[in-house]
């Protein structure tokens, strides 16, 4: 596809637009994108020499693939602003949480749309993204995932409906880590550590684990099959298991997931 837009350039938009240029998927000429915030528009056209248009419908009428990377509150209100404007032979992607591809044809008509549910660290070429093609884009759906192999793995499914779980682990699943090394941080300073030791460690100690769980697992070895190799009985490991286990850590993190899931399943039918 000739040209890409991108409506709205938050964080995730910004991430997609580094990996298709670092990739050589498009040129900074043939990346448009569209924002309400005038700096923000200057920043990607000098940091990234992409191409900006002044409003929405603008932006739509020159995309080969539209890209909706805004909110999904604010979906209604981008959808309707491209309403008319928007190629017949475009191909639609929405990453916005929740939102269904009937409610974009609702409003944009008969168009191929692909909903996908990237995560953030797409920034470091390591994002996990799902895609899910409408039956107008089902035999292009290979070109959306071209998009999202230049910052890391992507998958297809063809059940829409599995995106809200997915949302709930992947989509959102990276904040969960990010919290735990938080405190893990914050606990280690309390015990004397200094802060960049605290930080250093904790960050490697991520990295090596995840590293190890990607080995184990083509192995054929769960993170499960870790813990016990880890937990030596009477040990440091073992002790601090049964302080998260009196604390129900396996049940509250089961509940949290679960409340994204029914969080995104509002999202999908406009509550709240």
């Amino acid at each position: 596809m000739d040209t890409i837009g991108f409506v709205g350039s938050g964080n995730m938009a910004e991430a997609m637009i580094n990996g298709v240029l670092k990739a050589n998927v498009y040129r900074p000429g043939k990346v448009f994108v569209s924002d309400i915030r005038p700096e923000r528009l200057g920043y990607l056209r000098e940091h990234y020499g992409v191409r900006t248009a002044e409003n929405n419908a603008e932006l739509a009428s020159n995309a080969d693939i539209l890209v909706l990377s805004v909110k999904p509150q604010n979906m209604t209100d981008a959808l309707q602003s491209i309403k008319g404007a928007v190629k017949e032979e475009a191909l639609v992607v929405s990453i916005a949480a929740g939102i269904r591809t009937a409610d974009i044809a609702g409003e944009l008509g008969d168009v191929a749309i692909v909903r996908v549910m990237p995560n953030m660290p797409a920034w470091v070429d390591e994002g996990a993204s799902v895609l899910f093609a409408n039956e107008k884009a089902k035999t292009r759906v290979e070109i959306a995932r071209l998009i999202f192999l230049s910052v890391g793995e992507a998958i297809v499914i063809e059940d829409e409906g599995l995106l809200d779980a997915i949302t709930a682990v992947s989509g959102t699943g990276p904040a969960y880590f990010f919290l735990l090394m938080e405190e893990m941080i914050r606990t280690g300073i309390e015990l004397g550590l200094p802060e960049d030791v605290a930080r250093d460690l904790v960050l490697q100690t991520g990295k090596g684990a995840a590293l190890l769980a990607e080995k184990a697992a083509a192995e054929g070895d769960s993170p499960a099959q870790l813990v016990k190799k880890v937990a030596t009985p009477g040990g440091t490991t073992e002790a601090a298991f049964k302080v998260f286990t009196d604390g129900k850590f396996s049940p509250l993190v089961a509940a949290a997931i679960k409340r994204a899931c029914e969080r995104s399943r509002e999202l999908s039918t406009g509550s709240g």
